[in-house]
Order: structure tokens, then sequence, then C-alpha cells
């Protein structure tokens, strides 16, 4: 039984702890400083900043697909679909697919102009997976981004 369904702040300690595996995954565990309080006030705070979607089962949360809206300055609101991971156990069993269809239903259902994503290039099981659904797999643009040390240490001059 697998039930896809929006998230709560109950259900922050499991996606927590699926983040930290993805970490792994990705080869990246010590990447992580993002908190379960950071999340509880990003998430379900004042002015909440994220939403997302679970894939549970009797075993738990298996899977989520975390997003926010974003603004294209062309084309205007768009969703940002951050990540959606499948506990390691339960990939390839149909479970991404569904987490990114309830992803993709939410962008239709606030009229979002673009649904945005990125993924590793030695991750060759998702790009399979995003060709097969005809999703742009655009190698013209570069991601650029700066760590919380480097915005600290930018001075505008």
């Amino acid at each position: 039984m697998l039930n896809i369904r929006k998230g709560t702040i109950d259900d922050l300690p499991q996606v927590h702890n699926l983040i930290k595996e993805l970490a792994v995954y990705e080869k990246a565990p010590d990447e992580v400083t993002n908190t379960l309080e950071d999340m509880h006030w990003d998430g379900f705070g004042e002015n909440p900043i994220f939403k997302f979607f679970v894939a549970e089962t009797e075993e738990g949360i298996v899977g989520i697909a975390l997003y926010y809206i974003a603004y294209s300055t062309w084309k205007g609101k768009m969703l940002f679909l951050e990540d959606l991971i499948v506990t390691e156990r339960q990939r390839r069993s149909g479970i991404g697919k569904m987490l990114f269809n309830a992803v993709a239903r939410e962008a239709k259902e606030i009229d979002a102009k673009r649904m945005k994503w990125q993924v590793l290039d030695w991750n060759e099981p998702a790009i399979a997976f995003y060709r097969k659904i005809g999703a742009n797999l655009d190698g013209e643009w570069i991601n650029c981004n700066m760590t919380e040390e480097q915005i600290k240490a930018y001075t505008a001059d």
C-alpha cells in the first residue's frame, strides 16, 4: 500500500533522514548542514519557503519531492523541484514517477509557467527517466552558487 500526499511538519524527521541518505548516494555525506529546526521554521514558520510531497508505505516515508515557488523574469511563476528522493531499497518501483507526477500536478494547479529541476550528470537512472518523460535536458546553462561562507565574505564594491 503506497500513499502520495502533501507533507506535514510531523514528517520532517523522516524527510531529514532521506535527505541525509541522498547526500550519501551523491557522495557528499558531510555536506548536509540543514537541521530539523531549520526545516521546521523554513517549511512551517511565519513565511514558509518550501513544500513537499511524501510517498508513504506501512514502513513509513520512503520518498519525498521537495519544491518551492520561484520566479522567472521571462516567464513568471515557476515551480522548482529541489529534490526527488526515494530510499534506495524502493528505487525503480515507480515511486519516483508518482512523486514527480504529484509535483507536476501542483505546477498545473498553481498555473506555473515553467517547472525546473537539476540532475547530476552521472545519475544515469534519473537522466533516463527525465528523457523518457520528454523533459528538456539543457546543457547550455551553467549552474552557479555561493556557499554560506562565500556569501558572508562577499563585498559589493
